[in-house]
C-alpha cells in the first residue's frame, strides 16, 4: 500500500429495526425474545435467544405492531432483522391458514408403493427401484399426511408450523436417493411439486 493511504471500512450503524403488523384474528405474546403466536388453527412458539436482537411492540399499537431492532449492526450481520421477522410471519400464517406441500411419486419401470400408517404421521415407501427394503420416514411435530383425492401417486402434507412440514418433506425426499447410478438416467423418487396453504383465499 501507498504512503499515506488510508483503508476504508464500512461504518456500523447505530441501530436498525423493521416493524410489522400483527395478522387479524391471531394474538401474539412477546417474552424474553420468544415469541407465541396464536391462531384459529392452534399455537406456535418461535425462540429468537441465539441473535442479538430486540423483540417488542410498538407503543401506542395495542399489541397489533411488532418491532424488531439490533443495535450496532452493518453488513451481512443485519439480515437477520428480515429473517426474525419472516420466522414470525411464517408462524402468523401457519395458525390462520396452514401450510400444504405436495409430493409426486417418479418412477420409470418399478412403481413406487407408498402406505400411509399410524393414523396419518408415518410413511412407509416400498420397492423403491425394487428395492426390497422398507423406507419408514415419521411427520414431525403436528405434520399430517394423506393421499392425494383427486392425483394418482401423489401425497399431501400439511400442518401449522412450515418448518416441521418442509422438513418432513425433505426426509422424504432424501430417504428415496439414489444411490450408486447415473443421476441424470434415474430419476426415480417422490418430489415437492406445491407449496401453499389449506386455507386458499
Amino acid at each position: 500500500r501507498a504512503t499515506g493511504e488510508t483503508t476504508r471500512t464500512a461504518m456500523k450503524q447505530t441501530q436498525k429495526r423493521l416493524q410489522f403488523p400483527v395478522f387479524k384474528d391471531v394474538t401474539v405474546s412477546i417474552k424474553a425474545r420468544e415469541v407465541t403466536v396464536s391462531g384459529p388453527r392452534g399455537k406456535l412458539t418461535v425462540a429468537f435467544k441465539h441473535m442479538p436482537i430486540d423483540i417488542y411492540f410498538l407503543e401506542g399499537s395495542e399489541e397489533r405492531t411488532v418491532v424488531v431492532e439490533r443495535w450496532f449492526t452493518g453488513g451481512k450481520a443485519s439480515a437477520s432483522l428480515r429473517t426474525a421477522v419472516s420466522h414470525i410471519e411464517n408462524a402468523m400464517t401457519g395458525v390462520t391458514k396452514g401450510f400444504q406441500y405436495k409430493m409426486r411419486f417418479v418412477y420409470s419401470h418399478f412403481p413406487i408403493n407408498v402406505s400411509i400408517t399410524n393414523g396419518t404421521k408415518r410413511v412407509e415407501i416400498r420397492n423403491f427401484l425394487g428395492e426390497k427394503v422398507i423406507r419408514v420416514v415419521e411427520c414431525l411435530k403436528d405434520t399430517t399426511v394423506k393421499r392425494s383425492e383427486d392425483v394418482k401417486d401423489e401425497i399431501v402434507l400439511s400442518g401449522n408450523d412450515i418448518d416441521a412440514v418442509s422438513r418432513t418433506c425433505a426426509l422424504i425426499q432424501n430417504v428415496c436417493h439414489v444411490k450408486d447410478k447415473d443421476i441424470r438416467k434415474f430419476l426415480d423418487g417422490i418430489y415437492v411439486s406445491h407449496k401453499g396453504t389449506v386455507i386458499t383465499d
